[in-house]
């Protein structure tokens, strides 16, 4: 049996940690020559280039991403081995790496994430937020734990080995401040013909399933603006530039954050929203925590 040689491991670890083997020699206190040898020979042992070495820069590789989230974790819980023994500590601190899609509304995230929250054992969010395709790259290399987007992984991101788990799914409901609900609320859907609307970029898929709707219900809105970012466009609603869309399942949240009241609603434009695991059956406490509440009270 092969054994991981942990000495090895902690100076990779502080060379990590401190980005230079200079600085790693200090806080080790040994020579800088022992900690370039003894990183080569961690990195012969393993059959992995752990560091992209240029202009005298230190840069891990994905195979060092993996090794020093492991690292951490390992040193970590040494740690709080020696705080449980001292006295220090009352227990292990589970942490939860989400990625999470800048498409998603910031409302329903938190609602969907605050279950992690409330669990018996504590957990610790650790929150990325980017665009789908890179939050999945780091999901295959072990970085994230869990990624939540509006659309379940497609064939055109095969390389990514991983799961979709439908959270759950809802209507559309159409928003505005009160002039502008009062004066399209009649004969809804026709009345938001012309009318002034505010809608996500053509990137994002609520706004494809939109235009789809529009064209089957014969109506030609009048775009006053788009917006990549949900809580912008959110914003120019609440000062009165336009009507908009945003998921039936955090209307009363919109409503009152915003000030805003309900032009009408439909269930022909659906936004879903996953969970994308490495797992084909959910393991992780916290994201069958996340699932179940979703499944249960968010989306039931």
């Amino acid at each position: 049996m092969q054994w991981l040689n942990y000495h090895h491991l902690l100076y990779f670890w502080v060379v990590a940690r401190e980005g230079s083997v200079t600085r790693a020699a200090k806080v080790l206190r040994v020579q800088q020559p022992t900690v370039s040898e003894q990183l080569k020979t961690f990195e012969a042992a393993l059959g992995e280039q752990l560091f992209d070495r240029a202009d005298r820069r230190l840069t891990l590789t994905e195979s060092g991403r993996l090794v020093f989230r492991y690292a951490d974790e390992i040193f970590g819980l040494g740690r709080e081995l020696q705080d449980t023994l001292a006295g220090r500590s009352n227990g292990r601190v589970t942490k939860l790496r989400v990625g999470v899609s800048d498409v998603v509304p910031k409302l329903i995230l938190h609602r969907l994430l605050e279950p992690a929250l409330r669990m018996e054992e504590p957990v610790q969010l650790v929150c990325r937020e980017d665009k789908t395709d890179r939050l999945l790259a780091e999901l295959s290399t072990s970085d994230l734990d869990l990624v939540i987007a509006d659309s379940p992984l497609g064939g055109g991101q095969a390389r990514v080995r991983a799961f979709n788990h439908l959270l759950g799914e809802c209507g559309v409901s159409f928003l505005a401040v009160e002039k502008l609900a009062k004066a399209h609320r009649k004969d809804f859907p026709a009345s938001l013909d012309n009318a002034p609307l505010l809608l996500p970029t053509d990137n994002v898929l609520l706004r494809r399933s939109l235009d789809h709707w529009f064209e089957s219900v014969g109506v030609q809105p009048r775009v006053v603006a788009e917006f990549e970012d949900s809580a912008l466009l959110k914003q120019f609603g609440h000062h009165g530039e336009g009507i908009f869309a945003a998921p039936s399942a955090i209307e009363s949240e919109i409503i009152e954050r915003y000030r805003v009241r309900v032009v009408g609603r439909t269930e022909q434009v659906v936004e879903r929203f996953y969970a994308i695991t490495v797992e084909r059956r959910i393991k992780h406490p916290a994201v069958r925590a996340i699932s179940d509440a979703a499944q249960g009270t968010i989306f039931g």
